[in-house]
């Protein structure tokens, strides 16, 4: 009893002024220069979600280093985090900097787990497009929170992830791409503008 009252008492006396138990992002905060990364900092949920992140990129830079042509998408993939991150400097413009910050971590952590594959995805689904075999997409869903899901149309890739909607499931991507599914249906709006009604395939 002795020692578990006296335990955060000694802890608090042990502490240097102005250290807090607060978990810290994965970026050193003596650095931070934006009003995104000093939120961060002073937020223990944005800064578990930038640690989460540190996680997962870590991951994908260790899948990539498999690939055949592994400098080329590990350069994308870095010029690609950067550009990440100027955008999420830019939610100071938001009405609500935290949301923003929150959504855009949620959003760029399911990003990276499904578009390589960093959890198990669920069994993949067929879908019919525009009743043309050449224009079927083939979905994989992954568990991330929020849901994501890669999408496979030839030999082009995407990655969408889910977000609020007023009925079914609507997936939202790079490029203005939507993947709106109710039931065995979808509706996909593909890059460049090209628009498909699908179904599962039977």
């Amino acid at each position: 009893m002795r020692l578990s009252f006296w335990g955060p008492v000694l802890a608090a006396l042990i502490l240097p002024a102005g250290a807090s138990l607060a978990a810290e992002p994965a970026f050193d905060c003596a650095k931070a220069e934006s009003s995104a990364e000093e939120l961060i900092c002073s937020n223990e949920d944005l800064a578990e979600l930038d640690r989460s992140l540190a996680d997962v990129y870590g991951k994908a830079v260790a899948a990539i280093e498999t690939f055949a042509d592994k400098d080329t998408a590990l350069k994308e993939f870095k010029a690609y985090q950067r550009g990440w991150i100027k955008g999420r400097d830019e939610c100071w413009k938001a009405e609500d900097e935290l949301a923003c910050i929150k959504s855009d971590y949620e959003f760029r952590i399911a990003e990276i787990t499904a578009k390589y594959g960093l959890i198990e995805g669920q069994k993949p689904v067929f879908y019919m497009c525009n009743d043309n075999p050449a224009d079927e997409i083939v979905a994989t869903y992954f568990p991330t929170t929020p849901p994501s899901a890669r999408l496979e149309r030839g030999d082009s890739t995407e990655i969408v992830v889910e977000g609020p909607t007023g009925s079914g499931a609507r997936y939202l991507g790079n490029f203005g791409i939507v993947f709106w599914i109710k039931g065995d249906e979808a509706m996909v709006e593909w890059p460049q503008g090209t628009s498909f009604d699908c179904k599962v395939r039977s």
